[in-house]
C-alpha cells in the first residue's frame, strides 16, 4: 500500500523521523497501528459505560445539572485557594 501526503507533511514526517533516528515508514505504521488501539480503546469504554447506562448502574443527569455542580466545585476551590 502506498500513502501521499502533502508536501508539507511529507517535511514533518521526514524530520520526525530524522529525529528519531528511524525510517518514515516504520513511523507510520507506529502512528497507525497506536491510532487503532486507541481507537478500539475508546469504542471498548463506550459500549461499558452504554452498558452501564442501560443496567442502571450509572444515572444520567441533565446538562445545566451537571454544569451548576462543575461551577459549584470550581467556585469551592477558588475559596480554598484564596
Amino acid at each position: 500500500m502506498e500513502v501521499q501526503f502533502t508536501p508539507d507533511v511529507q517535511a514533518k514526517l521526514d524530520q520526525m523521523a530524522r529525529d528519531e533516528g528511524r525510517r518514515s515508514d516504520a513511523l507510520v505504521q507506529d502512528v497507525v497501528t497506536g491510532f487503532f488501539d486507541e481507537l478500539a480503546f475508546a469504542r471498548e469504554m463506550l459500549e461499558r459505560r452504554y452498558r452501564d447506562i442501560e443496567t442502571g448502574h450509572v444515572q444520567l443527569i441533565d446538562g445545566e445539572e451537571a454544569y451548576r455542580r462543575l461551577m459549584a466545585k470550581t467556585e469551592e476551590r477558588r475559596r480554598r485557594s484564596a
